[in-house]
């Protein structure tokens, strides 16, 4: 057998056990985040939101507590997450919190109107309209979609140039003459 045999098979032994051991991590994953998903569905109580301002910012700096910040990885520290500061009616009161949004959520989150929010701790997992369904975004186009949009209507459209005004008064005159 080859040299070069050899080391192709070593490679596709390690590949095949590093595929292995993925899908077992993926699976022992998997079971975590179900767990952690009945937990927030068990936890989960509606309030009343007014969105003050949303971004997307890494943990650190979303303004979040000290218990809050303990509780993440080290990984997920520095990825970036969508942050809401809303005012929030609590059976114990109202107060501004920052809390962070689920991805299909923050979208829909609208910025100085009250909406109804399902929310576990300090997660908001889903936003429903007070006074009517919310105003869905408009999706994002693609670079090629934005690009052949501008042909079609480049060729639907054509720009018709208007020849640039003279200034005849004695205020712009002065101006062109330098005084």
């Amino acid at each position: 057998m080859s040299t070069f045999l050899k080391v192709l098979l070593v490679i596709m032994v390690i590949l095949v056990i590093a595929l292995v051991a993925l899908y077992f991590y993926g699976k022992k994953l998997q079971k975590k985040q179900a767990a952690a998903q009945e937990q927030m569905e068990a936890a989960k109580q509606s309030v009343r939101l007014m969105a003050i301002d949303k971004k997307m910012l890494p943990i650190g700096k979303a303004g979040l507590p000290e218990i809050a910040m303990a509780q993440t990885n080290w990984l997920t520290r520095r990825s970036k997450v969508p942050v809401v500061k809303a005012k929030v009616d609590l059976p114990t009161g109202s107060r501004v919190m920052n809390m962070i949004a689920d991805n299909a959520a923050y979208e829909k989150i609208p910025l100085k109107k009250e909406v109804r929010a399902i929310i576990s701790g300090l997660y908001i997992m889903d936003v429903k309209g007070i006074r009517g369904p919310l105003e869905t975004p408009p999706k994002k186009q693609s670079l090629w979609q934005k690009a052949k949009a501008k042909v079609t209507g480049a060729a639907k459209a054509p720009v018709q140039e208007t020849p640039a005004k003279k200034d005849t008064s004695a205020k712009g005159s002065s101006r062109k003459n330098g005084k």
